[in-house]
């Protein structure tokens, strides 16, 4: 499988990378356990998690999914065989500290060490190579909110130079090797990146990792030309906008143990009109005699800003096709009738 390099980095990942976000809530340990040896055996090398995982979130599920990683890399000792990323959870509510992680969590140094310990220890392995911040601390524009139209009056959040200083810490002590940030803004990055050119000893961001999707391309609206001019790609989750790209709730009932089947807080993909734009893209795929889902992930794949395409499966039919998916090139044509799509119904489900 072909490999692009993070950042500036050195370090190659699969441009298709596993996601494990349902390893702990809709798979158990020997699926995910399962998945992992597939993946690895079929060209995969780069594994993303975080510490809030599986999703949806709750206290009692919390760090599954890294306990989950964590014993496949005792039971196969294959660490490093893989590239492997985790992230420390945003703050929960108005950034008032009173969530069960870590009995209230924010990006200040001592909660950045506090979290990346504990992964470490859960993923039975003393590195990661890449740790991201999983969403902003402050308030933003992410997770399907548009716009900014005024900022909080009485907000508070960890100075940007104290939160790249404590990953350089972690980058210097051995633990990380390059660092991340998801669910980000232009303007968020771009705060990043001047620190590090001001001073060059800091890490400098290597990834972002935010969705993209045939109905939610607002990446491309500021931040693919940053991926592209600053050598910072995407990380692009959601690559099938929760199952709706798969085709598979294109008529009811829908799956039974289909993800929105089962969690109705879901809502972002499921605005009508994402639902008409679905059928069309399912016969543009029927034209070019592919799945609905292989043209969804290789739209993806080929962005030149992205690199990685984080797949998510529940079953190993669904895993084999989103791997697959790396071997397809679409044609300019293909590409030109998604394009079309798009301008009439531009980004559904932002």
């Amino acid at each position: 499988m072909e490999q692009r390099v993070l950042g500036n980095t050195g370090i190659a990942v699969s441009k298709i990378c596993l996601g494990s976000m349902t390893w702990g809530e809709q798979n158990s340990e020997a699926e995910a356990h399962q998945q992992l040896d597939y993946a690895l055996a079929h060209g995969v090398n780069f594994i993303d998690t975080a510490e809030m995982y599986p999703v949806p979130p709750n206290a009692q599920t919390y760090a599954t999914t890294e306990r989950y990683i964590g014993s496949w890399l005792k039971a196969r000792g294959k660490r490093d065989d893989v590239v492997l990323a985790s992230k420390i959870a945003g703050p929960t509510g108005n950034n008032n500290l009173d969530s069960y992680i870590r009995g209230g969590n924010n990006f200040s140094r001592a909660q950045i060490f506090a979290a990346c310990e504990a992964s470490l220890q859960r993923l039975n392995t003393d590195y990661l190579d890449l740790y991201q911040l999983h969403w902003p601390e402050r308030q933003a524009n992410f997770f399907g909110r548009l716009g900014v139209h005024r900022l909080p009056e009485s907000e508070t959040f960890t100075p940007f130079a104290e939160v790249l200083g404590a990953l350089g810490e972690l980058v210097q002590q051995g633990k990380v090797r390059a660092v991340g940030l998801s669910n980000e803004t232009p303007w968020g990055l771009m705060q990043y990146l001047n620190l590090h050119s001001q001073n060059p000893a800091l890490p400098r961001v290597a990834s972002v990792q935010n969705p993209y999707n045939l109905l939610n391309r607002s990446y491309e609206v500021g931040l693919a030309e940053m991926s592209l001019r600053e050598q910072v790609g995407l990380l692009a989750y959601s690559p099938l906008a929760f199952g709706m790209l798969s085709g598979k709730y294109r008529s009811k009932p829908w799956p039974q143990n289909a993800r929105l089947t089962l969690f109705n807080r879901f809502t972002r993909y499921t605005k009508p009109q994402a639902f008409v734009a679905v059928e069309r893209y399912a016969a543009i795929a029927e034209a070019a005699g592919i799945s609905l889902a292989t043209l969804a992930l290789a739209f993806v794949s080929q962005q030149r800003f992205v690199a990685s395409n984080i797949i998510g499966a529940t079953n190993r039919t669904q895993l084999a096709e989103n791997i697959a998916s790396a071997q397809i090139t679409l044609n300019e044509d293909t590409l030109a009738a998604i394009d079309a799509v798009h301008a009439d119904i531009s980004n559904p489900c932002p």
